[in-house]
């Protein structure tokens, strides 16, 4: 990057913690940044676009799932500069149910995530993508309601 180039801009992402029982769902990414680390649902908010709104859309886009009881949870701040093309991800992180507790998660975007399964959130699968490690790191419990 030359010294007349802008800095790339932030990206802004919604993920949601799906909560089922006592399990959260979580895929393995199969983009370049965070490749084969494990992520929650979400992507980019959408101009003019609300948070809950894009939580809905970004779930069903990736795994053909409707949600309901969306909740703001936090936000995390990364920059991966290590990345071929440095890369800054603002997470806006929510929480949701499933809208029908019988659905099944599909791989609606089998070229972006090698596909979607529930798992413990106490022994989370590894290595986990960078921000939701990040979130981590701040101790909130996505369990737990406000």
């Amino acid at each position: 990057m030359s010294s007349s180039s802008p800095p790339p801009a932030p990206v802004i992402a919604v993920v949601v913690f799906l909560i089922k029982d006592n399990t959260v769902l979580l895929g393995r990414r199969r983009d370049s940044v965070g490749l084969n680390t494990f992520a929650l649902p979400g992507g980019r908010l959408e101009f003019g676009e609300s948070f809950e709104e894009c939580a809905t859309r970004e779930v069903k886009e990736e795994t053909g799932l409707d949600i309901k009881d969306i909740q703001f949870l936090t936000v995390t701040n990364d920059v991966f500069t290590e990345a071929e093309k440095p890369f800054h991800s603002v997470a806006i992180y929510m929480r949701a149910s499933l809208s029908d507790p019988d659905q099944i998660p599909q791989n609606v975007e089998p070229d972006k995530c090698y596909g979607w399964d529930w798992y413990d959130w106490k022994k989370p699968p590894q290595p986990l993508f960078r921000p939701l490690e990040t979130m981590l790191k701040t101790g909130l419990n996505p369990f737990l309601t406000h």
